[in-house]
């Protein structure tokens, strides 16, 4: 690893100008347009929904979803999306700004990272390969707990490193190593301590550096400070709800873990491709860099070379990368973002590997590296462009929730990305194979995937939610604006807690074959709204098949037991 006091320090504008670049690209990709597209069922719009009931009812302890109480998640990112409601107005952009901004955030504290243990060059392109994936973007687009989970995880881990394992290492960073874990622990659970560990406890078994942490890692005062930071949420919400909270947080953590949730289950090769295709054109290079930062464990453990070294942080990242991999491969119940907090520790690997390719001319890895990305790039490509086939052949089963699919296609965009991805892996073969052109590879890469995340961003989302997310979303608002706090809202069909977002109010979901729901209702006094995909009216139960259609938006219907109703004035609700 370079010692900063051997060399000397980059010119301090090179620093700001990477950093400039790095968030004007991270602003393109994570900011623009975050607001266009509804938001999508059902994490997006339970986690938005439950950060605003949190405003709107003032108790910012006990989150609650259609005001009915929500333990599947700690408060922890709720707190600031509400407070970000009370800045900013209740809509879909403040709902996923957290998110973004945790993104952006990320991305400076990779700089900074790289920056100080492996210069400005690998600090650059470690963090483009950190942003110029799917997985990503899409994730830090989203109104998930997953993004905040992702920074104050990685925090933990590159402040064990500097505090800990750094030749020049600076004790004070250790605090960051606890204060992330209890950070990560009110955004997502105990997993925001377990994902540090995966990467922490094999590396200090490997290299023999337990004793040495036990006496210069802080671990009692550290691991004190984590609990009397995380615990108290916990513990309050047990003094109140007792077995209930106390049931469901075992559900939604070891529960998890043992047997598949909400039918998120999977083969045990799931993350496979979630990885392959999610971190996209990079993935081709992970093999090769995770081969040769793991073949050398046992020089460490002869003690033949410095575990504090730039092996030792490669093989720290490969274990953390590993570690977490294998955890949520063995997890019954799994998900495409589960993995997302290797991601970082993955970019430091691929942008070791890439600089080591640029060093040599037949470089160890190369050509397995090169295959992996054209194989994927091409197959990849061709899936993208076969999308409006397949599209067709099932269109009628996406039709059954999503109305409007009978008669929307997916239009060119499909084929424009395939063409996109093609061509960008076809001239990275060409560059890529000689060593005078390498270094022209890498931007091939990364041009390829800015555009392509553009041309998503900027075409693919907007169509796909004017005509499948956003219909039942403004029939909900409008039901909002007119319906009094005695009236009542119902949803029939696949249930959409985004619902109850957009309608700023309770909803009552009814499944199909649920009709006996419906009659309590009923007989209240009051105005009755019903939402539901036009398709299912035929299926509404007597007397509310009799209800009066009130606006359509691309194959979902309001209806309304009184005709009476109001447009909300433009920019209400939303």
């Amino acid at each position: 690893m370079t010692d900063p006091s051997a060399v000397d320090a980059p010119p301090f504008s090179t620093r700001t100008l990477h950093l400039a670049f790095l968030l004007i690209c991270g602003c393109l990709l994570l900011l623009l347009g975050l607001g266009d597209v509804g938001l999508t069922d059902r994490d997006e719009g339970s986690n938005a929904g439950a950060a605003r009931e949190m405003l709107e009812t003032g108790d910012w302890l006990s989150p609650t979803l259609n005001y009915e109480p929500r333990y599947a998640k700690p408060a922890g990112t709720y707190w600031i999306t509400a407070g970000l409601y009370a800045l900013f107005g209740v809509n879909d952009f403040t709902a996923r700004l957290q998110s973004a901004v945790f993104g952006l955030a990320l991305l400076v504290l990779q700089y900074l990272f790289l920056h100080r243990l492996l210069g400005p060059a690998l600090a650059f392109c470690g963090s483009l390969v950190l942003l110029l994936n799917v997985e990503f973007v899409g994730i830090h687009r989203m109104v998930l707990t997953d993004p905040a989970l992702v920074f104050f995880t990685t925090l933990s881990a590159y402040g064990f490193w500097l505090g800990f394992c750094d030749t020049n290492r600076h004790p004070r960073f250790l605090w960051l190593f606890y204060l992330g874990m209890a950070l990560g622990t009110l955004a997502k659970g105990p997993v925001g301590i377990l994902i540090p560990l995966l990467g922490v406890v094999p590396y200090l078994t490997l290299t023999r550096q337990w004793t040495r942490y036990v006496t210069e890692g802080k671990p009692l005062a550290g691991w004190t400070g984590c609990l009397l930071i995380a615990a108290p949420w916990y513990l309050a919400m047990l003094a109140i709800h007792g077995a209930d909270y106390a049931a469901a947080a075992q559900a939604n953590t070891t529960g998890r873990f043992v047997n598949p949730m909400e039918g998120h289950g999977g083969t045990i090769l799931f993350y496979f491709p979630v990885l392959l295709l999610g971190f996209f054109p990079w993935s081709g290079l992970l093999p090769a860099a995770l081969w040769q930062s793991l073949k050398a464990w046992q020089l460490f453990r002869t003690g033949t070379t410095d575990p504090r070294g730039e092996a030792g942080l490669l093989l720290f990242c490969s274990l953390w990368v590993c570690g977490i991999f294998l955890f949520f491969t063995i997890s019954a119940t799994r998900l495409p973002h589960y993995v997302l907090p290797l991601y970082p520790a993955a970019s430091l690997l691929v942008a070791v590997l890439w600089s080591r390719f640029l060093q040599h001319a037949r470089p160890a890895g190369l050509t397995v590296s090169r295959r992996i990305v054209l194989v994927t790039g091409y197959v990849f490509s061709i899936a993208l462009g076969s999308v409006p086939l397949l599209y067709a052949n099932v269109r009628d089963r996406i039709a059954v929730d999503f109305p409007a699919a009978a008669k929307i296609g997916v239009g060119v965009t499909p084929i424009v990305l395939g063409v996109l991805v093609f061509l960008g892996v076809a001239i990275f073969r060409h560059f890529v194979r000689e060593e005078a052109r390498r270094p022209q590879a890498f931007w091939v890469l990364s041009g390829m995937m800015g555009l392509f995340l553009l041309v998503v961003i900027l075409f693919a989302l907007p169509r796909f939610g004017k005509y499948f997310v956003n219909p039942p979303q403004e029939l909900a608002t409008i039901a909002g604006f007119n319906l009094g706090p005695e009236d009542t809202l119902i949803h029939y069909g696949r249930k959409l807690p985004s619902l109850t977002f957009y309608a700023e109010r309770n909803v009552q979901f009814i499944n199909p074959g649920e009709h006996k729901k419906f009659f309590p209702h009923l007989q209240k006094d009051g105005r009755v709204m019903v939402i539901l995909p036009a398709n299912l009216r035929e299926r509404l139960p007597h007397p509310v098949d009799s209800f009066t259609p009130i606006l359509q938006r691309y194959g979902f219907l309001l209806l309304s037991r009184d005709p009476m109703v109001e447009r909300a004035p433009d920019g209400q609700g939303q």
